[in-house]
């Protein structure tokens, strides 16, 4: 029998990073388990900050495979052969990354953008139009404009937006995220957290993400969390090393 929602909602907190191949992923695939779970009304979903790499500087001329290799000293070859399993990887949940226009870019001010629109509850739609915007259009998340942009077309306040972007509004929070997600040891994205008690760890199969909200919920709604953070691993991006 379905429940009725109810006042307070279990809060599910999504750590990830908007540059991150296998956090869209695991968004589609957290999705299809909640479109499934009898009681997603009575879910609250928090996007997190988290920033694989924090010191990256945006070059919006610079190829996304010539990046990778530079980051991680392999060739552009190998680079791209790992890029197009990603690419295979997110069309078998219904994604379509194309690497070959993906503007290598810092995320910090994106991850703002998300923090500005979850003010007006339109965070999940901010991130949605972020991977999208990143992975399969090609857009610099670090620019501005865009993210006004953006922020229009999901129907926030672009005078208001622009006044935070301009003024750095937000950044705190982001750092907070950031900072929460080192003291909880969180090291790589995506990860997802089900009622500050059960976490789930990677891109993982949609089955996983149905039987930690089904496990959760009942745990949440008896009012008598389990002291120990259960993590299931996943495929995860860590900063300085592979997408593994």
């Amino acid at each position: 029998m379905k429940m009725t929602a109810m006042k307070h909602k279990m809060p599910v907190e999504i750590w990830s990073d908007v540059m991150c191949p296998f956090c869209y992923i695991g968004k589609r695939k957290f999705e299809a388990a909640l479109e499934q779970f009898q009681n997603k009304e009575n879910i609250e979903i928090v996007w997190k900050s988290f920033q694989l790499s924090p010191e990256l500087k945006t070059q919006p001329g610079k190829n996304i495979h010539s990046y990778l290799s530079e980051h991680k000293g392999i060739p552009v070859e190998e680079a791209k052969q790992l890029n197009d399993r990603v690419s295979q990887m997110a069309k078998q949940v219904g994604l379509v990354y194309n690497f070959d226009k993906s503007v290598v870019a810092n995320s910090f001010n994106a991850h703002r953008f998300s923090h500005f629109a979850k003010q007006y509850g339109k965070q999940g739609e901010a991130e949605e139009k972020l991977f999208h915007s990143y992975f399969t259009d090609g857009k610099n998340i670090d620019d501005y404009e865009m993210l006004v942009q953006l922020g229009s077309e999901i129907g926030l306040d672009t005078e208001q937006l622009k006044d935070a972007l301009d003024n750095n509004k937000y950044a705190d929070e982001v750092r907070n995220d950031i900072y929460e997600a080192q003291q909880m040891n969180i090291r790589g994205v995506p990860f997802f957290l089900f009622n500050n008690k059960f976490a789930v760890s990677g891109a993982q199969d949609s089955r996983v993400f149905l039987e930690t909200l089904e496990k959760s919920f009942s745990d949440w709604r008896k009012e008598n969390p389990e002291e120990k953070l259960e993590v299931l691993e996943g495929q995860t991006c860590i900063p300085g090393e592979d997408c593994k």
